[in-house]
């Protein structure tokens, strides 16, 4: 599935996953960026720190953690489908992902950090699921390659979050979909002083109507918006490419 016009260097299987990331791709960008190469924080990652973190969007509440287990079920679909989960960290939705596939199906994982990704190697491999070390901002995979793409919890710590969201809707095939689950900016944000966040973490906070309108900038269709406190999930669907001479 790697498209080598796209690969930052010769492909290379390290500590069980695939490297193509080029040198100048696994320099961290800001405080929370830089906190996803900490072995440290990759051991406890799938367990402690993001089950918390998600918490977080609820007010303390399950009602975010709810929403994201009815998505990731109905993401996790039957048959030879391909499954990207963009900055999966350790692979705490990837192989769930990866639990129906059958046939050809596979669930790649793919994140920038090397602690993260050998925590998902050792933590989530299975059959159907493979992992990859490369940037967000230039997946390293052709045009149209997954049925699903999918971003969780990540995409306010990736710099120049719209072109992540386009490389996103890039690699999505015709009629495939795509699910985001992010930050929202709300009053209570502002209140917190988000943007002063911002420049001292890098995590960021997003408008109501700014995932939503990038990915109908990129020709997605069936655009659906759901709040939960301080977070939103986003699915969309790319638009089915008309049949040949009709």
């Amino acid at each position: 599935m790697l498209d080598p016009n796209r690969v930052g260097r010769d492909p290379e299987r390290v500590h069980g996953y695939i490297d193509v990331l080029a040198p100048e791709g696994a320099r961290p960008t800001g405080l929370s960026n830089a906190m996803m190469h900490v072995p440290a924080l990759a051991a406890v990652y799938e367990k402690a720190w993001r089950p918390a973190f998600t918490r977080l969007f609820s007010l303390g509440g399950t009602g975010t953690l709810s929403l994201q287990d009815v998505l990731i079920e109905d993401l996790a679909t039957r048959g030879d489908q391909r499954i990207l989960d963009v900055a999966c960290g350790p692979g705490l939705y990837t192989k769930p992902l990866s639990r129906r596939l059958t046939g050809d199906g596979i669930a790649v994982g793919l994140d920038v950090s090397d602690p993260m990704l050998r925590r998902a190697v050792r933590d989530n491999s299975g059959d159907r699921v493979a992992y990859v070390r490369g940037s967000a901002l230039d997946l390293p995979f052709g045009d149209g390659t997954f049925d699903t793409v999918a971003c969780l919890a990540a995409l306010y710590l990736i710099p120049a979050p719209r072109i992540a969201v386009r490389e996103i809707c890039r690699v999505t095939r015709s009629g495939g979909r795509v699910a985001l689950f992010t930050s929202l900016e709300t009053p209570l944000t502002s209140v917190l002083g988000s943007a002063t966040a911002e420049r001292v973490s890098g995590f960021r906070w997003f408008g109501r109507d700014e995932i939503t309108g990038w990915l109908r900038d990129e020709g997605m269709v069936d655009v659906k918006q759901t709040v939960s406190g301080q977070g939103q999930f986003v699915t969309a669907r790319r638009a089915q490419a008309p049949q040949a001479g009709g």
